[in-house]
């Protein structure tokens, strides 16, 4: 875990809450109509993009802009704007793009402030939902629904023959590879929606979350809410989440070490 000063805590996580109710507002009164969708792999498989993750993406670095102008910005679909500041923002305008084409509302805005590269105030913002979930301390996250406000935490009790897990390989994994944790592929019993899987772990919904092939994007966000709701969060390997690529969650030590040993056949 990384911090930074407790009135730097209230600054951006008040500014990340405007922000979130300022996404919705913007969505429903611009993007929430026929898009345009194109490949960025261009028949080498599928990984769509469309005008609404353009048009969120802009959104989000102007109000950046316009209250913290000396700040980084690194966003999936127009890249990095460096400067000298320690302050960079990782945005991704649309997690879970697939679903935002098909109509499925669990589709989200992530946002993460880092300080010296590390995430430390993240949002996850769920338009269609009408609820986000972000974190004002290194101890302290918060899902906001329906205009209401609460504190969440991790279910620090779950253990391995009780807990809730939900996993997806998103094709990173072969059928073979697969077959080699069947530990995991018996327990998986709640269905993975990107973003939404990691804030239903930190809201204490689900006790492990497993997924492959994570951005820094993908992930930044959702460190610091997590880790504030008192998750554990690593690599399949046990590495730092920030380097992003295949991240497991899970609601305590003892899973955790338990979720990575059963892991490690398919970790290298």
């Amino acid at each position: 875990m990384f911090k930074i000063k407790s009135s730097d805590y209230k600054t951006y996580s008040k500014f990340i809450e405007n922000l979130a109710k300022k996404l919705t507002k913007f969505y429903y009164l611009k993007l929430n109509k026929p898009f345009k969708v194109s490949n960025k792999l261009k028949g080498k498989g599928y990984d769509p993009v469309t005008s609404a993750d353009k048009a969120f993406e802009k959104f989000i670095r102007k109000e950046i802009k316009r209250r913290f102008p000396e700040h980084q910005v690194i966003g999936e679909e127009y890249g990095h704007k460096k400067s000298k500041s320690d302050f960079s923002w990782v945005i991704d305008p649309i997690d879970g793009t697939r679903s935002f084409v098909i109509g499925n509302p669990t589709w989200s805005n992530l946002i993460s402030l880092n300080y010296k590269g590390n995430p430390v105030v993240g949002l996850a913002n769920f338009p269609k939902l009408k609820k986000y979930y972000f974190n004002t301390s290194l101890n302290s996250a918060y899902v906001s629904e329906n205009g209401k406000k609460r504190r969440i935490k991790i279910n620090s009790k779950a253990t391995f023959s009780n807990m809730k897990l939900s996993a997806a390989f998103h094709g990173s994994l072969s059928l073979n590879q697969q077959k080699k944790i069947p530990q995991i592929l018996k327990r998986m019993q709640f269905p993975c929606a990107d973003a939404l899987s990691y804030s239903h772990f930190a809201e204490g919904k689900l006790d492990v979350v497993i997924q492959c092939g994570n951005k820094i994007w993908d992930i930044h966000a959702l460190i610091p809410i997590i880790e504030a709701a008192k998750g554990i969060v690593s690599t399949w390997k046990n590495k730092d989440a920030r380097i992003a690529g295949n991240i497991i969650c899970s609601a305590n030590n003892n899973l955790h070490k338990k979720m990575l040993k059963i892991l490690k056949p398919v970790s290298s």
